[in-house]
């Protein structure tokens, strides 16, 4: 080996011997500060190496010359555990957390609550019930935006367990490497972390139940203690409150533990925002697909909520979500036809209930030719 590749394995050495697997143009820097040597930029100009800007990947393994021959060796090893087994760097530690603002979205109900709980920087976990498409994630995501904190969601699915959410080990170029889950990864930073559809996981939930007190808990594949970082909260969100789905709207949600339900602090009720929140966010949608029409916006909100009120009395089986009525926005920017639009919208439903939902928008659109029930002798949609 020649005297410059010396001198590369010497940085790689260096690099290595931080720990990390992931480290910043500032970090190299510092690192060959520290030791009198100049800075490689042999290294960083290395597309192989960048991660993103101004971040960049330590080499896995590195070849060195030891007496004429060559050994490899593991470069990422732990510091404060010698040279025990490495972990992987993911996106979620390399990638801004904070999202970005929605210049649609409208604040209601909540909004202000979990503003107010993130801008305290405590641990405060709460959980958060309503019917799907009302807005429960996305308030939360832009609760995180408007006060620049860090935002991790993990949807949870039946199949999700314990490895899913706090770490396990996976096996990368035939070492294994320890990777950190979501729920580790958020309390390390500090971060928000939502768990959405939270009733829709797994039953066996008990692993988060350190988690949801905030204290250190323990990832028992390694042996070792996180601390969350100054900030970290949780927000669960869900279509029941834990309780199961009785009228079947909700399958496969489960019963929770009482006990992993008594750790959160709070439970918000979110309903549907109301008339004038929502008739604002629709028109918002429709400018932003290049189709503003304030009657038309009005109009399916004034639909909707006679639908959802009619649910309410028992009159009807299905609703119409605010989630639907983007849907149908940006079909109706696709297509250009409004009545084709909210019939593609509505093809999920059965046929009796589309039927009705269209009898209702065809009325609601002309009432001036709409007459009662009883002298025109139509049925009642609902």
């Amino acid at each position: 080996m020649g005297i410059r590749a010396n001198k590369r394995q010497m940085v790689l050495n260096l690099l290595s011997a931080s720990g990390k697997t992931i480290l910043s143009r500032q970090d190299i820097a510092s690192i060959c500060s520290e030791n009198s040597i100049p800075f490689p930029h042999w290294f960083t100009n290395d597309d192989s190496n960048r991660v993103s800007r101004g971040m960049f990947r330590v080499p896995s393994s590195a070849v060195v010359d030891m007496a004429s021959s060559a050994q490899v060796i593991p470069l990422t090893k732990n510091t404060q555990s010698g040279n025990r087994i490495s972990s992987v760097t993911t996106d979620l530690e390399t990638e801004d957390l904070v999202p970005k603002v929605y210049d649609n979205y409208v604040p209601f109900g909540n909004f202000n609550d979990l503003v107010s709980i993130f801008k305290s920087n405590q641990f405060f976990p709460v959980f958060i019930s309503g019917h799907s498409g009302n807005g429960k994630t996305m308030s939360v995501e832009q609760a995180c935006a408007k006060t620049k904190r860090k935002f991790v969601c993990v949807s949870m699915t039946p199949d999700t367990d314990e490895s899913d959410l706090l770490g396990n080990y996976v096996l990368i170029n035939g070492q294994m490497e320890w990777r950190d889950g979501p729920v580790t990864v958020a309390a390390r930073q500090g971060a928000v972390l939502c768990i959405d559809e939270i009733d829709y996981g797994a039953q066996n939930l008990s692993c988060l139940q350190r988690v949801l007190e905030g204290k250190p808990f323990l990832l028992k594949k390694k042996n070792e203690l996180v601390r969350p970082a100054e900030g970290f909260t949780i927000v669960a969100t869900a279509n029941t409150k834990g309780k199961g789905s009785e009228d079947g709207r909700y399958m496969f949600t489960n019963v929770l533990n009482e006990a992993f339900l008594e750790r959160f602090l709070n439970t918000y009720e979110q309903e549907f925002p109301p008339v004038k929140v929502e008739q604002k966010i629709i028109k918002k949608e429709l400018e932003s697909f290049g189709r503003k029409d304030d009657d038309f916006g009005d109009l399916l909100v004034n639909w909707a909520d006679v639908i959802r009120q009619t649910f309410k009395e028992g009159g009807v089986d299905e609703i119409i979500s605010t989630r639907r009525l983007v849907h149908i926005c940006r079909t109706y920017s696709v297509h250009g036809d409004k009545a084709k639009s909210i019939e593609l919208c509505l093809n999920r439903f059965d046929d009796d209930t589309k039927a009705a939902f269209l009898d209702l928008y065809n009325k609601l659109q002309k009432p001036e030719v709409a007459q009662p029930a009883a002298e025109n002798n139509e049925v009642d949609p609902f």
